[in-house]
């Protein structure tokens, strides 16, 4: 089986599906929904939406992801790493200006899948992902704030950057309401503590009936959902966002950031599921069906989806095997939808406040960004910081940007230090069939030994070449240069007409295939001469004595 063929997980698996693996699928689909549910509301109510739309997307694209997708065990919904991103969405640009971003981002993940670009999530870094994954985690902390402790704040306040919730957090600190603290300890207690009680019941779950209970019985004074939302328990219906080329063009950084992360956050989901039950997700048909989901979310009322982390490896953990399990949890969200939405409204803010404070500290990685911190190579450590405080300070969309260009130039500095070109008049190779015995190099023969990618961050090393007037020719053994690009092939074109100038002959030991390719097509073998490139150093060495 093929890792990157456009054929739904699902296809393959039902060819030896039978009643038992059914029946796992089944009762694993129920437990996720049961966990979804909580999780889905409150990862809603911090994008800036309804609790309901948090529900549309669960069960919208976590059906058509599980059904397309190309994973085994997948499970899609809203997500944390969204709430950030699609709040500063809603708040610019409304629900429909929300709904275009995310079906502009579905449609950019099926090009991706088509373009078979699943395998670039590996060419991202692990400190950039690492990086932007703790700020995340810090915006929904500070976003939850307020809630948590029940500020109030004045009219007119604006709080959608991270930096602005923060600067209203402290001027407002003295409006904290002690019941609403309170009940978010209790609850906040229950989702630590719980955990070490029971594994099939979700603390969540228990934290939002200790919550109701408390606020209901108690009276306590404590705002709820149904204090800031109109709950509904209707069925999605479809929904044609408006669009217009002007809107098109003002959305499409959101969409382009949308798809990214979406592509991001979904396959390193698949990574991690795949090293659960020993498998291998189809990475291409991951992107569509990821990008399907998320037109079909967006259509229907939803917001951006992507792969669960958290709701995949509960998936797996209750015996989850197929995307029988995934779409088994889509559909009783549906009745959970019809008979119990009207209950959400009883939930209050604070305990949905400790839900994301314990799915903030889920997903920071402290562990992993302090162990980064302490082993790292220095390059490495500025680049998680950087994007890590890009990510709180700014957006998810300047912290990648900044990251990657960092990591690349970063990179291509550390390539350019290992890259080096010196002169020698002998070589002493140990058990090395293209090595030379030690020995004398004729006067009239320089001989240089270049190591490394010669790129442009390095192609100027090749003016440091000199030579003495009794020079005749100058041997370039470049057995250890994997690759040669424009720049450096310039350089080199360089390096020949000052040779040619001083009456000097180039002549080239043990090219490798990529630079020999792009020598060839470039015209430089030509120019130098075919008989003037050797397969080894003795030989090249043969050929210039004979020059003198």
């Amino acid at each position: 089986m093929k890792k990157d063929k456009l054929k739904p997980m699902l296809f393959s698996v039902m060819k030896t599906y039978n009643g038992k693996k059914f029946a796992t699928d089944l009762i694993s689909g129920i437990i996720v929904a049961i966990i979804a549910l909580p999780l889905s509301i409150a990862l809603a109510l911090a994008s800036g939406v309804g609790p309901e739309e948090g529900i549309y997307t669960a069960i919208v694209a976590g059906f058509i992801i599980s059904f397309l997708g190309g994973s085994r065990v997948q499970i899609a919904g809203p997500t944390a790493a969204f709430a950030t991103i699609v709040a500063g969405i809603v708040a610019k640009n409304g629900m429909e200006g929300l709904a275009l971003a995310t079906v502009l981002a579905g449609i950019l993940l099926i090009v991706m899948g088509f373009l078979r670009l699943g395998s670039l999530i590996k060419f991202i870094p692990y400190t950039i992902t690492t990086g932007f994954t703790a700020g995340i985690a810090v915006t929904i902390l500070i976003g939850q704030v307020k809630d948590f402790l029940g500020l109030t704040y004045p009219k007119g306040t604006v709080t959608i950057e991270t930096m602005e919730k923060v600067k209203a957090i402290i001027s407002n600190i003295s409006t904290i309401n002690i019941q609403t603290l309170i009940v978010g300890l209790v609850c906040l207690a229950i989702l630590i503590v719980w955990p070490y009680i029971s594994e099939k019941i979700p603390g969540s779950l228990i934290a939002v009936i200790v919550g109701i209970l408390m606020v209901k019985f108690l009276k306590m004074d404590v705002n709820t959902i149904g204090d800031l939302y109109t709950i509904s328990n209707e069925l999605p219906s479809f929904q044609m966002p408006g669009f217009t080329l002007n809107t098109i063009k003002n959305i499409a950084p959101d969409a382009i950031t949308i798809a990214i992360l979406a592509a991001i956050e979904s396959l390193l989901s698949c990574v991690v599921a795949d090293g659960m039950i020993n498998s291998h997700h189809r990475s291409n048909m991951e992107l569509i069906a990821q990008g399907l989901g998320n037109v079909g979310s967006a259509l229907f009322g939803g917001i951006p989806a992507t792969g669960a982390i958290a709701r995949t490896a509960a998936n797996i953990k209750n015996g989850g095997r197929t995307p029988i399990a995934g779409m088994v949890h889509s559909i009783v969200l549906i009745l959970v939808l019809v008979i119990l939405m009207p209950y959400a409204a009883l939930i209050p803010l604070p305990t949905i406040a400790a839900i994301l404070f314990m799915v903030a500290y889920n997903m920071c990685q402290w562990r992993t960004f302090v162990h980064l911190c302490k082993t790292a190579p220095k390059s490495d450590i500025i680049v998680l910081v950087v994007t890590f405080v890009l990510t709180v300070v700014f957006d998810l969309v300047m912290a990648i940007e900044v990251g990657m260009i960092m990591a690349c130039i970063l990179f291509m500095k550390r390539m350019s230090d290992e890259s080096v070109v010196s002169g020698w008049k002998y070589y002493d190779p140990e058990e090395d069939p293209d090595g030379i015995d030690l020995k004398e190099i004729p006067k009239h023969v320089r001989i240089y030994e270049i190591s490394g990618p010669m790129f442009f961050g390095d192609a100027d090393r090749l003016a440091g070449v000199h030579f003495k007037d009794f020079t005749k020719v100058i041997i370039f053994r470049m057995r250890g240069v994997p690759a040669l690009d424009a720049s450096a092939m310039h350089a080199m074109e360089q390096l020949y007409d000052r040779c040619k100038a001083a009456d000097v002959q180039l002549v080239f030991s043990h090219v490798n295939e990529q630079p020999m390719k792009t020598m060839e097509k470039s015209g430089f073998v030509e120019k130098v001469g075919p008989d003037n490139f050797r397969a080894h150093i003795d030989d090249a060495i043969e050929w210039a004595s004979k020059m003198a």
